[in-house]
C-alpha cells in the first residue's frame, strides 16, 4: 500500500508539472479552429518535459531518454505496398522505402532528415512519415538516423547526413533512383541540417547537383529572437520563445543560464550586426506577416564577448543557414519552404525565401494560416492526433516532390 501510495504521490506531482510547466502563460489564439485540440496537445508536451525533469532529478532515467521514447511513439503496421530496409550508408544507419509499384524508368530520390534539435528523434518515429511520402509520390526515400547528442556531440549529426546524401548520390542508380532527381528534406532542426547539406555539397563535383530542397518550418538563424514571429508566437504552443532557446543550448552542451542574454541578442557584435542586417531586418518581412502585432525592437543590449564566445556556433552557417554568404545562395538548387503563421520560426523561413528569390533561385511557399511547430509530423498520425493544417501541408510537399 505504502508503495502505491507513494507512486500515487510522484504521479500527482508529474501532472501538476505538466499542468504548470510554462502552461500558465500559454496563448493559444482565439480564433484557432481546432483550439481544444491544440490545449490538449500542449498538455500532453508539457506533462512529457515535466515528467523527464522528474525522472532525470530523481536519478531514475535521464531527461532525453525519455524523451526519445516518447517521440517514438507505437511503431505502425506492415505496409505491404513497400518495401522497407534497414541498411548502413557509410556507417550511417538508414532506413530506404521502396514503392512495390511498377514504374516505367528510374524514380525520385528523396532523403529525410528528422526533427527533435539533434537529441531526440530517430528513424522510427518518422516512420509514418517516410511511408507517406514514399507511398503518395512513387518515390525512394532514405529516412537518416544520424547519431544523437548529448552522446554524440554537435555537429556530427551534420557530418551523419551530409555522409548518407554523398553515399546515395554515388549509388542511387542501385536502387532504381535517377541521380538528378534527388531532393533533401527535413522539419525543424532536420530542416536546419537540410539546408546546411544543401549549402555544403555545392562545391563538390563528385556527386550530381541536388534536383530541389524542402524545409519544413526549419530553423535558420539564432541572431535575432525579436522578430515578428518571435514576438507574436512567444507564448503559443508549441515552439514557445524560451523554449527555443533552451533546447539549442542543450543540444550544444552549452550553459542554460545565457538564456536572457541570448534573447537580448548581446551574443552578437556591432559588426556583426551591421553585416546580418540586410538579410535578418524584418522590414524583409511581408506586411500581412506583422498584423497581429509587431514592436520594433529597442538598442540591443551590451554586447558580451564572454556570450559571444560562448555562443559562436549559433552564429555558424552550419548551425544558422541564414547566415551563408551570397555566393552560396546564389547557387542553391529549387526550394519548397513550409511556415505556419504560429510558429515563432516562421519568419526564419520567409526571410530564406526572400535571399533565395534575390538571387534567382525558384522557391514555392506554403504558408499554414493555422499552423504551428510540428504538425507536419502529426499529420501522419491517426485523426485523433492530426490538424488540417498539417494534412493541408503534408498534401503540398506531395504536390512539389510530384513535380520534381
Amino acid at each position: 500500500m505504502a508503495l502505491l501510495f507513494t507512486i500515487f504521490l510522484v504521479l500527482i506531482l508529474v501532472v501538476a508539472m505538466g499542468f504548470y510547466y510554462e502552461h500558465p502563460t500559454a496563448k493559444i489564439p482565439p480564433g484557432f479552429s481546432e483550439r481544444k485540440k491544440l490545449y490538449a496537445f500542449h498538455y500532453i508536451m508539457n506533462f512529457g518535459f515535466g515528467l523527464a525533469t522528474l525522472l532525470d532529478k530523481l536519478g531514475i532515467m535521464s531527461e532525453v531518454s525519455l524523451l526519445r521514447v516518447i517521440m517514438d511513439g507505437i511503431p505502425p503496421l506492415k505496409d505491404k505496398r513497400l518495401i522497407i530496409k534497414d541498411l548502413i550508408f557509410e556507417k550511417v544507419k538508414v532506413r530506404l522505402y521502396q514503392p512495390k509499384t511498377s514504374t516505367t524508368g528510374q524514380r525520385r530520390g528523396v532523403l529525410y532528415f528528422h526533427g527533435g534539435v539533434g537529441r531526440f528523434g530517430s528513424i522510427r518515429a518518422y516512420e509514418r512519415t517516410c511511408r507517406i511520402l514514399a507511398r503518395k509520390t512513387n518515390s525512394v526515400v532514405v529516412s537518416v538516423g544520424y547519431r544523437l547528442a548529448p552522446e554524440f556531440p554537435y555537429p556530427a549529426q551534420f557530418h551523419d547526413c551530409l555522409t548518407a546524401t554523398i553515399h546515395f548520390m554515388k549509388t542511387a542508380q542501385d536502387y532504381g533512383v535517377d541521380p538528378a532527381r534527388i531532393i533533401v528534406c527535413g522539419d525543424s532542426s532536420g530542416g536546419t541540417l537540410t539546408a546546411a547539406v544543401a549549402q555544403a555539397l555545392l562545391n563538390r563535383k563528385d556527386v550530381p547537383k541536388l534536383r530541389a530542397q524542402i524545409l519544413i518550418y526549419p530553423f535558420l538563424q539564432a541572431v535575432d529572437f525579436n522578430l515578428p514571429s518571435y514576438q507574436q508566437n512567444a507564448k503559443i504552443p508549441v515552439l514557445i520563445r524560451e523554449r527555443t532557446l533552451i533546447l539549442g543550448l542543450k543540444y550544444l552542451n552549452k550553459d542554460l543560464s545565457a538564456v536572457k542574454k541570448l534573447l537580448e541578442g548581446s551574443h552578437v557584435s556591432e559588426k556583426q550586426r551591421q553585416k546580418y542586417q540586410k538579410w535578418l531586418s524584418a522590414d524583409n518581412i511581408p506586411h500581412e506577416y506583422k498584423m497581429r502585432g509587431y514592436t520594433p525592437p529597442g538598442p540591443p543590449a551590451p554586447y558580451s564577448e564572454e556570450v559571444h564566445e560562448m555562443a559562436k556556433p549559433f552564429l555558424e552557417p552550419l548551425f544558422s543557414p541564414l547566415l551563408c554568404e551570397d555566393s552560396v545562395i546564389a547557387q542553391l538548387p529549387e526550394t519548397f519552404i513550409l511556415t505556419c503563421e504560429y510558429d515563432v520560426l516562421r519568419d526564419d523561413g520567409l526571410l530564406y525565401k526572400k535571399r533565395l528569390e534575390d538571387h534567382g533561385i525558384k522557391v514555392t511557399l506554403c504558408h499554414l494560416e493555422e499552423g504551428f511547430h510540428g504538425t507536419i509530423f502529426l499529420a501522419a498520425y491517426s485523426k485523433v492526433a492530426t490538424f488540417q493544417s498539417g494534412i493541408k501541408g503534408l498534401e503540398k510537399i506531395t504536390k512539389f516532390l510530384r513535380l520534381m
